[in-house]
C-alpha cells in the first residue's frame, strides 16, 4: 500500500499564485506594522490557499511483479562439439536453481542455433528478439551460456541489466583447422589457378609438430598425398581437368585429442571454362547460306573463327597474273598440318574437293577427329558428286556415305524420336510458331542429299521421305556431325515462319566441342541450400536408381522420375552439409552443400575476449563453465555485478497497481472556518494590544 498527497485546485493556478501574493503581502504589512497577530493572519492566508488548492490523500493498492533474468542458451554447431553439450546443460541446471532459490524472480530461456545460410551465431540477434517481447522495467539480469563465438556483437540492443557469460570448454581445449584461400568461382581449362591453403593449429596444440599430411582429390577421385608445414600460406598450382563443374577436396588427418574435424577438410567448387573456342571455317564456294556460318560463330564471343572461302580453285585458268591477284593464298599446310591441334572444330560448308587439300593433308584430318578432335559437314549437291569430300582418307570417319542422289524437292525438317532425347535437338519443337499434323510448323527446306547411315551413328532429324538430315557420330575420342543440307539459311531468312536456325547450329556447335551442358549422357546435381535436384540425362528409356553417399558414408537410393524426354529429375533434402558421392552404376558425380569452411568452426577455441567490452558496459563478469557452480546474488543498480564464483542481477521492484482512492484531507468549508477562526483570533489579540497600550 503506497500514500501520497495530491492536489485538485478550485482555480486556476495563475489565480491561485495570485491570492498567494496577497496573502504574502498582508502578512508583511503586518509586520512592518507590528501587529502582534502577524503570525494568525498568515495562518490564515496559508486555511485559505488549502481551500483553493483542494489536497487530496491517494492511497494506492500494488501488487509487486517479479524480476525476469534471460538466459540465452548457445545451441550452434560449435557448442555441440567436445563435452560442450554437457556443460551447457550442467550451467543450465545450475542457473535454474540458483533463480529457484530467489524470491519474486523469474527465469526466461531463450535459445539460439546455427544461423541462416552461414551466417554463424546470431546470440545478440536472438537476445533483442526476447528483450522485445518483456518490460524492460522487470529486467533483472541476462546470462549467456556460450563457447564466446558470438557472430553478430554490431546487433547488440540496448541492455537493462548486467550481461554474464557462462563460457563452455576446457583450458587445454586445442584445434586443427585446414583454409584454403584465394579460390575462383571460375578458372581457364589450360591454365594453373593458384590456391592458397594452409593449416593452422589453434589453443593449447602439441608442441614439435612441423608438417602435417594434406591429402587433396579432384571430383571425388583418388587422393594425391602432400606434406605441408603447419602455420604457413603454401600456393598449390591446380590444372582443372575438364570443363564444367570441378570439385576439388582438401584434406588433413584427423589427430587425437583435437576438438572437431569438422574444418580438417575443405571443398572448393572451380567452374572449368575455356578461354577461346578457335573454329576453322572452309567454305568450299560462295553461296547464299555461307554468311549463315559465319555470322553464328562470329556472334558468340567465346568463339575465335578463321574463315576461308575457296573463290579461286587451282583449275581455273583466266590469263590473270597470281601477282595481281587480291586474294589471299590458303595456307594449306600450315592449318591441316602443323596448326591443326589448335582448332576445337572444324567446319567444311559445301565443300568439294579440287585439289587444294592433298589426300595427306584429309587423312590429317581422319587422325585428327580419332585424337579428340570435331568435323563438321554442311553439305550440297557437291556431297553426292564424284567430288564429295566423302570420296577422300574422311570416309573412314564421316557419319553418312552419299548415294548420289540429290532432291530438289520441299519439305519441313522433323525431330526423330531419339533427337528428342538428344540436348542438340530436345526442346527445338517448342520453338516453333506453330504445329500442324505434319509437325512442327517450320519452314520448308528445298534440298536433300541422299545418305546412308553406318551402324552406331544418331540420326536426329529426317528430311524428305525420312531420309537422314541431321547425323552425328563419335569416332575415337573425337565427334562428327553430316547436315545432308545446305539450306538452313532458309530459317535464318524467315522463309515461311523460318525455324530456330541459330539455337539448333549453335548446340550442334557446342556439343562437337565438348560443352559439358549439351552432353547427351551426363548426371549432375544443382543444388539450393540443402535441397538437391538430382538429373539424370540420357538416351535410355529408363535410367538406373542413383545411389548418394554422404559426408558421413551413409548411402540413401533415389529413383528419378521422368520430365521431359530424356531428361529424368528428383529432389532430395540432404540432412548435412559436406561433400556428396552420387552415382548410377554408370555416371559418376560429386556435390559440395553449404560453405567450403563453415563460419561456425573457423574459431573452436572458447573465449570470453569477444564479448568483454558488452559485459564490461553493464558491470558484468566472465566465468567458466569448468569452474564449477555459481552462485546468483542481488545487488544494487550500478555496484559491480560479478566476483569470484558469484554473478549478480539488480532487482527492479516492479509493481503493478491494483486499486487507487483519493479523498480530500479537509473540505473546502472546513479550511474557510479554519481560515475565519484564524483571523478572529488575530483581531482578538490585536484589541487587547490596543487596549493595554491606551491604558
Amino acid at each position: 500500500m503506497m500514500q501520497s498527497v495530491v492536489l485538485d485546485p478550485l482555480l486556476p493556478m495563475v489565480a491561485i499564485y495570485g491570492v498567494g501574493a496577497l496573502v504574502l503581502a498582508a502578512v508583511l504589512l503586518a509586520v512592518w506594522r507590528r501587529l502582534p497577530g502577524w503570525w494568525l493572519r498568515g495562518l490564515a492566508g496559508l486555511a485559505l490557499l488549502g481551500a483553493l488548492l483542494n489536497p487530496a490523500l491517494s492511497q494506492e493498492d500494488r501488487v509487486p511483479l517479479a524480476d525476469i533474468v534471460m538466459l540465452v542458451v548457445d545451441e550452434s554447431a560449435s557448442q555441440r562439439i567436445s563435452d560442450r553439450p554437457d556443460q551447457t546443460a550442467a550451467a543450465i541446471a545450475n542457473v535454474q536453481a540458483e533463480i529457484a532459490g530467489m524470491e519474486n524472480t523469474e527465469l526466461r530461456i531463450v535459445t539460439v542455433g546455427d544461423g541462416e545460410g552461414d551466417a554463424g551465431t546470431q546470440a545478440m540477434t536472438a537476445l533483442a528478439e526476447a528483450l522485445a517481447e518483456e518490460p524492460q522495467g522487470r529486467i533483472a539480469g541476462i546470462l549467456m551460456i556460450t563457447d564466446g563465438r558470438v557472430h553478430d556483437l554490431d546487433r547488440t540492443p540496448p541492455l537493462p541489466a548486467p550481461l554474464h557469460a557462462l563460457v563452455t570448454g576446457q583450458p587445454d581445449d586445442w584445434d586443427r583447422r585446414l583454409v584454403v584461400a584465394n579460390a575462383p568461382a571460375f578458372a581457364i581449362l589450360g591454365e594453373p589457378v593458384t590456391l592458397t591453403v594452409r593449416i593452422e593449429d589453434q589453443g593449447a596444440a602439441p608442441q614439435g609438430v612441423v608438417s602435417v599430411p594434406l591429402n587433396i582429390s579432384i571430383d571425388g577421385g583418388a587422393p594425391l598425398p602432400f606434406e605441408v608445414p603447419i602455420g604457413r600460406d603454401i600456393e598449390l598450382p591446380v590444372n582443372l581437368p575438364h570443363g564444367g563443374m570441378n570439385v576439388l577436396q582438401f584434406q588433413t588427418p584427423t589427430v587425437d585429442g583435437e576438438l572437431t574435424d569438422r574444418n580438417n577438410a575443405a571443398v572448393v567448387q572451380i567452374n572449368g571454362v575455356r578461354d577461346r573456342l578457335r573454329v576453322l571455317l572452309v567454305s568450299g564456294e560462295p553461296h547464299a547460306g555461307e554468311r549463315t556460318w559465319r555470322n553464328l560463330l562470329k556472334a558468340d564471343a567465346s568463339v575465335d573463327l578463321v574463315h576461308f572461302t575457296i573463290l579461286r580453285p587451282p583449275e581455273k585458268q583466266d590469263g590473270v597474273p597470281v601477282d595481281e591477284l587480291s586474294l589471299i593464298a590458303f595456307p594449306t599446310r600450315e592449318l591441316f598440318m602443323e596448326k591443326i591441334a589448335d582448332f576445337d572444330l572444324i567446319v567444311f560448308d559445301r565443300y568439294r574437293r579440287r585439289g587444294i587439300l592433298p589426300s595427306l593433308y584429309l587423312e590429317n584430318i581422319a587422325n585428327y577427329v580419332r585424337e579428340g578432335g570435331a568435323v563438321l559437314v554442311s553439305s550440297g549437291p557437291e556431297y553426292g558428286s564424284v567430288d564429295s569430300i566423302f570420296r577422300s582418307p574422311l570416309q573412314t570417319v564421316l557419319p553418312g556415305a552419299p548415294t548420289a542422289r540429290v532432291f530438289e524437292e520441299g519439305y519441313v525438317p522433323q525431330v526423330t524420336d531419339l533427337g528428342d532425347r538428344h540436348p542438340v535437338t530436345a526442346g527445338l519443337e517448342a520453338m516453333s510458331p506453330g504445329t500442324d499434323s505434319d509437325g512442327p510448323g517450320w519452314g520448308r527446306w528445298f534440298r536433300l542429299v541422299d545418305t546412308t547411315v553406318p551402324e552406331g551413328a544418331e540420326v536426329l532429324m529426317t528430311g524428305l521421305d525420312d531420309r537422314p538430315l541431321l547425323t552425328l557420330d563419335r569416332i575415337g575420342e573425337g565427334r562428327v556431325a553430316l547436315l545432308a543440307s545446305d539450306q538452313s539459311w532458309l530459317w535464318d531468312r524467315g522463309y515461311e515462319g523460318g525455324g530456330p536456325q541459330a539455337e539448333l547450329l549453335r548446340r550442334l556447335a557446342h556439343w562437337m566441342m565438348k560443352e559439358p551442358e549439351l552432353e547427351e549422357e551426363s548426371l549432375w546435381v544443382e543444388p539450393s541450400g540443402q535441397t538437391m535436384r538430382i538429373i539424370r540425362r540420357t538416351l535410355e528409356d529408363t535410367p538406373g536408381d542413383v545411389v548418394v553417399t554422404g559426408p558421413d558414408g551413409s548411402e540413401v537410393t533415389l529413383t528419378l522420375d521422368e520430365v521431359s524426354p530424356g531428361r529424368f529429375e528428383t529432389l532430395w533434402d540432404a540432412p548435412e552439409t559436406g561433400l556428396y558421392r552420387l552415382t548410377d552404376g554408370t555416371l559418376d558425380t560429386v556435390i559440395a552443400l553449404g560453405p567450403a569452411a563453415p563460419r561456425e568452426f573457423e574459431q573452436t577455441i572458447a573465449t570470453g575476449d569477444v564479448l568483454d567490452e558488452t559485459i564490461s558496459a553493464t558491470n558484468g563478469g566472465t566465468v567458466l563453465v569448468s569452474d564449477g557452480d555459481i552462485d546468483i546474488r542481488s545487488v544494487r543498480v550500478g555496484r559491480p555485478a560479478a566476483g569470484r564464483g558469484w554473478l549478480g542481477i539488480t532487482p527492479r521492484e516492479a509493481y503493478r497497481t491494483a486499486d487507487i482512492s483519493i479523498a480530500p484531507i479537509l473540505p473546502a468549508w472546513a479550511f474557510l472556518i479554519l481560515a475565519a477562526l484564524l483571523v478572529i483570533g488575530a483581531w482578538l489579540l490585536e484589541g487587547r494590544g490596543t487596549k493595554r497600550r491606551k491604558t
